[in-house]
């Protein structure tokens, strides 16, 4: 990811893994996938929940990969304990994809977990074949990067959009677009992208989204099973109704739609209805859904001058979709550096030189209530 910059004079420190599983082989395979990898160390493998705490007190790693259902301490209830023990350790939920695991793994994310990735489900995959072994590994050497990150330093030249007087801390320098001054601008969608460190970025914006006169279309990548609960979990924290997008759902108004697990989220046009048409197309950017395919589509059925917000994530997943947009006389707003998990989806645009703002995750539901004049 060429967006983080790590501390000079470490660039060949390990990332430093703990595993927390009540399977032998489930622990052993990760190991192995993981350690094939010169700049990742195994510093802790654990049976369960009691063990990973006094291991996490003990070794402080970077990043642990932590089971949900073990013996003596399930995960859910070791996972405070964890952050409490190595405070800023990354704690990625990894459980197999079953609605009761989606639902406890979604209040994982709300207790401070920072990503989840589904269990390999067959032989093939516990051998280390196959998305499993890509997904581990993009995930933990994101989050390992996000951790030896150097510190922020502020500079002067460039400033929050949106009335803010406050000079952007990032590490990494961009340039916001210009607008000619007095133009007017009324978007007629607002479309999200995120992933790792979404679903609570999701929560913050999306509070501030109640009674807009326009859809809220939203990929966040996660699997199967996760996003139905994931849109469940949004409709609760903020009063927006929220629906996992089905085959030919119509789109409406003040309601928004999560792009549903392993399918792109594409839009198609009868009339004066707009309907939902998932898409079976192959991944984009190494992930499905992803926003680019929803991005594309949205932008065929409402035309570009709508508003996208990119939150934190791995990658650059929606970097070319917002180029249209952006290119069309739309809007991007991205999050900012400092309260990004992963400063990667929203690095690329702002370093792409596509965003109309830049900002704090607290400050993007309010900048974007301003572009519809509430």
């Amino acid at each position: 990811m060429p967006f983080t910059t790590a501390h000079p004079g470490t660039p060949s420190d390990p990332v430093q893994v703990m595993l927390v599983d009540d399977s032998a082989v489930v622990r052993g395979m990760i190991a192995r996938i993981l350690e094939a990898e010169q700049d990742i160390k195994i510093v802790a493998s654990v049976a369960n929940g009691e063990l990973a705490v006094a291991s996490a007190a003990k070794h402080h790693p970077d990043v642990v990969i932590l089971d949900i259902e073990m013996p003596v301490m399930d995960g859910i209830t070791a996972l405070p304990k964890i952050l409490a023990a190595s405070p800023g350790v990354k704690v990625v939920m990894c459980s197999t994809l079953s609605t009761r695991n989606a639902e406890i793994t979604l209040k994982a994310l709300e207790l401070g977990a920072t990503e989840c990735i589904a269990k390999p489900s067959n032989t093939s995959e516990l051998h280390g074949e196959g998305d499993f072994k890509s997904e581990v590994l993009r995930v933990v050497k994101a989050l390992g990067r996000r951790k030896r990150a150097a510190p922020a330093t502020p500079t002067s030249s460039t400033m929050y959009a949106g009335g803010q007087n406050a000079a952007l801390k990032t590490k990494t320098p961009f340039e916001l677009r210009k607008h000619a001054a007095g133009e007017t601008f009324r978007p007629n969608l607002v479309a999200i992208g995120s992933s790792t460190g979404g679903p609570q970025a999701l929560f913050k914006v999306i509070s501030h989204f109640k009674n807009l006169d326009v859809p809220i279309v939203i990929t966040q990548h996660m699997p199967a099973t996760f996003t139905k609960i994931l849109a469940q979990h949004i409709e609760q924290h903020t009063g927006v109704p929220t629906f996992e997008g089905e085959n030919g759902m119509v789109v409406e108004k003040g309601k928004a739609y999560v792009a549903a697990g392993g399918h792109h989220m594409t839009f198609e046009k009868t009339g004066t209805k707009i309907a939902i048409k998932l898409n079976e197309g192959p991944p984009e950017n190494f992930c499905k859904p992803s926003v680019d395919p929803m991005l594309r589509s949205a932008i065929d059925v409402w035309g570009p001058k709508f508003l996208t917000v990119i939150l934190t994530g791995m990658g650059h997943d929606g970097l070319e979709g917002c180029k249209r947009v952006a290119e069309g006389g739309g809007r991007v707003v991205a999050q900012d550096q400092e309260t990004s998990v992963v400063w990667g989806m929203p690095g690329a645009v702002a370093v792409g030189g596509l965003c109309s703002a830049v900002l704090p995750l607290q400050d993007i539901g309010p900048w974007v209530r301003q572009a519809f004049g509430k």
